[in-house]
């Protein structure tokens, strides 16, 4: 009898569509995406018009509701259900803006360390414990402090601040195949060292670079609401998940859904991100060999 080898990759997938877990993060992490791409034709009113005269109108199970605003409206009358479709396309920008500035950062360091060695090393080595030893949220705040508030200084402070682990993750699995078959018959063949990178390196170390981006997203996700919140993120009136809940603080005994509502969907939101971390993980495997 005999056996038909199935390829690694198609076992990875056969195990991810298995999985509850990955099946949830992928689906909500597809469905915010969705749902930010397309805020515009999805939110029914214009998430910036205010009406005083419909002040903090509950959702419409909720006693006192009305079907024109499903989920209410905020403190200055606007429709919370466009917010919160809103609020998914500022997270979900800021998340992958800074998951792009910081990979490229740390990617580099980290692949120039453990490709070349030596000092080049050594200086990225220090750079890494350097960032290691700086606390972001108080840097944040005190560059938020400072140059005021902004949509893209956000992005950049996290974009600059979140690169460790990508340079951590690069160095490390860049040091394991520097010296591999495939990585010195490159060399033999008279590649230069960037073909090498670009060629042999970068795309067997991606796989490990896509889940430390997904988990980096999550916290970028967190920071921008945490900083929102403290009134020294995304300033208003951008529908910020995070300055949501800063705006609701005031009315959150009187009013619970208001804070609740926001703070939900930030939850579920970084929930699916790491489960298609774990996905990722699941489907690209860790193998360093060719």
């Amino acid at each position: 009898m005999s056996t038909v080898l199935q390829p690694a990759g198609a076992s990875s997938r056969r195990r991810i569509w298995r999985n509850a877990g990955a099946l949830l993060g992928i689906s909500i992490v597809g469905f915010v995406t969705f749902v930010a791409i397309f805020a515009p034709w999805l939110a029914p009113y214009d998430p910036f018009t205010i009406d005083l005269g419909r002040r903090v109108i509950p959702p419409k199970w909720m006693e006192g509701g009305t079907p024109t605003n499903i989920l209410g409206t905020d403190q200055l009358g606007r429709d919370y259900l466009s917010r919160l479709i809103y609020g998914a396309r500022v997270s979900m920008i800021i998340g992958v803006a800074t998951i792009i500035t910081s990979g490229i950062i740390g990617t580099f360091l980290g692949v120039m360390g453990g490709f070349y060695g030596g000092r080049v090393d050594d200086a990225v080595v220090f750079a890494i414990t350097a960032r290691l030893s700086i606390p972001v949220v108080l840097v944040a705040l005190a560059v938020a402090g400072l140059l005021g508030t902004s949509f893209t200084l956000v992005i950049l402070v996290l974009g600059l601040l979140l690169w460790d682990r990508f340079a951590v993750v690069a160095r490390s699995t860049t040091m394991q195949i520097r010296n591999l078959d495939y990585v010195a018959a490159a060399r033999c063949a008279g590649c230069s060292p960037i073909i090498v990178l670009l060629k042999e390196v970068l795309p067997n170390i991606a796989t490990h670079l896509a889940v430390v981006a997904t988990l980096e997203m999550a916290l970028a996700i967190l920071l921008e609401a945490a900083l929102s919140f403290l009134g020294l993120g995304v300033p208003p009136p951008l529908p910020s998940w995070g300055l949501m809940i800063s705006e609701a603080k005031e009315y959150m005994f009187f009013s619970p859904w208001i804070i609740i509502i926001p703070g939900i969907a930030l939850f579920i939101l970084v929930l699916g991100v790491n489960l298609l971390g774990d996905a990722l993980r699941d489907m690209l495997g860790t193998d360093l060999s060719r």
